[in-house]
């Protein structure tokens, strides 16, 4: 913890749990907990899960141009968003390369908010912001805890009237336990779920009567790297986790496209004018690689940054991998050279302790057509 300035107010329920507060995005976070991440993993598939995602950067964008300024720095068509809903957006530099990805939550008019991780986003917005009549402001009191799982909606539909009908990526300013909160329906497990944004002060006491009351349920608290295995079924990038920040090229700086990543689907329809946009027009066809699946024969999963070899040859390298507790199968998410990202291709993952066949897979390998995340009633 020694590089974090950013501090939960739920350090001292994870220690109890054995974590030893790792750093991310200058926050002690519970990368780790004691006991079996496959009992966190299974209780998000099959029931629901409590995590502490509060190291998400929060960032309120108000005033009469702040709809301008998220506009210019991302990806999104801003005017399409109503209060109380929210899109999953993208930044990018002037060089049309991904810097960060956000999601962007409208709450009135002329108030924002919008949520991202480790990358750049807060300086993208106050880049946007400079001469324009627009206030940004960092909120760390602002915690995040994310409730996933099918029996997410069963615990608090008794609590919060009216939730059942919120839809996906959808919002709403509420109570939960006589405490002020939002209730967003998003979330980075392919699971329906919510997420809970609280007041510092308020976090420990929701944290306590969720596990408390939800026991019975089966709802436990799990550690933030079981995301990894969640995110590898379910297509869901951790920057800068598979991005060329960690697996630079040899002959240029880092720096990805969308159309690399497959998150070219966040640049709204005909929308022009961002930053990076020209560039990331014209990179359309240039991919130098692409984010794709790989499964593995056995049930040993790839290290990270393994690399994988077609005849010997590299061809690109797994940036995540697990075994599902599920279905047995080994996965990874993996940057392979295009000709190689069709399913099917025969491919080979060293591993340190090893050479293991592997077969490229389309992404997301669970619930491809989303109906979890989106389901009604």
């Amino acid at each position: 913890m020694t590089a974090s300035w950013r501090f939960s107010t739920l350090a001292d329920r994870h220690r109890a749990l054995g974590s030893a507060l790792e750093d991310w995005s200058g926050m002690g976070t519970a990368w780790s907990y004691d006991g079996d991440a496959n009992l966190e993993y299974l209780a998000i598939r099959t029931k629901a899960g409590l995590m502490d995602v509060s190291g998400l950067k929060k960032v309120h964008i108000t005033g009469a141009h702040a709809a301008h300024v998220i506009d210019l720095a991302t990806t999104r068509d801003v005017e399409k968003i109503y209060p109380g809903k929210s899109v999953y957006a993208c930044m990018l530099n002037e060089a049309g390369k991904f810097t960060d990805d956000c999601i962007i939550y409208r709450i009135s008019a002329n108030s924002w908010m919008v949520v991202h991780g480790s990358g750049t986003g807060h300086e993208e917005l106050q880049k946007a912001a400079i001469g324009r009549d627009v206030s940004i402001r960092f909120d760390d009191d602002l915690h995040d805890l994310s409730l996933q799982g099918p029996l997410a909606i069963d615990y608090l539909a008794p609590h919060v009237p009216g939730i059942r009908d919120l839809p996906y990526f959808h919002h709403l300013q509420t109570r939960l336990f006589g405490l002020p909160v939002m209730i967003s329906r998003t979330g980075y497990t392919g699971e329906r779920g919510y997420e809970i944004f609280c007041r510092g002060q308020d976090a420990p006491a929701i944290w306590d009567r969720i596990l408390e009351e939800g026991a019975g349920m089966g709802i436990i608290p799990c550690r933030f790297t079981t995301l990894d295995m969640l995110r590898v079924e379910s297509y869901l990038l951790f920057y800068p986790f598979d991005n060329s920040q960690k697996y630079p090229f040899a002959d240029e700086g880092p720096g990805d496209t969308l159309w690399e990543l497959g998150l070219d689907f966040t640049v709204s329809p005909g929308k022009t004018g961002f930053r990076g946009a020209e560039e990331h027009a014209r990179l359309k066809g240039r991919e130098r690689f692409r984010i794709f699946g790989l499964l593995l024969d056995g049930n040993v999963p790839a290290d990270e940054g393994a690399p994988v070899l077609q005849d010997g040859r590299q061809v690109g390298v797994a940036t995540c991998g697990m075994v599902s507790p599920i279905t047995g199968a080994s996965m990874a998410i993996a940057r392979l050279a295009v000709d190689c990202a069709v399913p099917g291709t025969k491919l080979e993952v060293m591993n340190a302790s090893g050479s293991i066949a592997a077969a490229a897979h389309a992404l997301p390998f669970d619930d491809p057509k989303k109906l979890k995340r989106t389901a009604k009633g």
